[in-house]
């Protein structure tokens, strides 16, 4: 028991189910936004009252593509919110904050062997020739 505990308290779950609950609730308000707010602008546009009641019917079969165009529209908003306001500014962060590699240290060529050797160096490392200190 005491090893479920320790999986349930591991900050990683908790962090997966906050995600899950807190994606619900935004998908819920990207639904609603579609289907109270920006369906009936778009469907002013083009005439129809509402994406949901669009249909056609195939030997007494109803399709109702209408709730499929509002569906894709969620998703497309969601997609978008996800992108604009998660992804970019995360990436934007990691590649402000990211460690650059150190510069690598300043060498000069070995007269002798023609390697490159540390400025400070008294003697090469490849030719084992003396060198005069830079």
């Amino acid at each position: 028991m005491s090893g479920f505990k320790k999986f349930l308290l591991r900050g990683n779950v908790i962090d997966l189910a906050v995600a899950v609950v807190i994606g619900a609730a935004f998908g819920a308000v990207i639904a609603a936004f579609v289907k109270d707010l920006l369906t009936p602008l778009i469907a002013a546009l083009i005439g129809k009252p509402d994406f949901s009641q669009l249909t056609f019917t195939v030997n007494n079969s109803k399709f109702l593509y209408g709730d499929f165009i509002n569906a894709l529209i969620a998703f497309i908003l969601v997609a978008a919110a996800v992108y604009y306001f998660v992804v970019l500014p995360l990436n934007a962060w990691m590649d402000r904050y990211q460690s650059q590699p150190p510069a690598p240290a300043p060498t000069r060529k070995c007269p002798e062997c023609l390697s490159d050797i540390p400025l400070e160096a008294r003697r090469c490392a490849f030719c084992t020739s003396q060198l005069a200190v830079a």
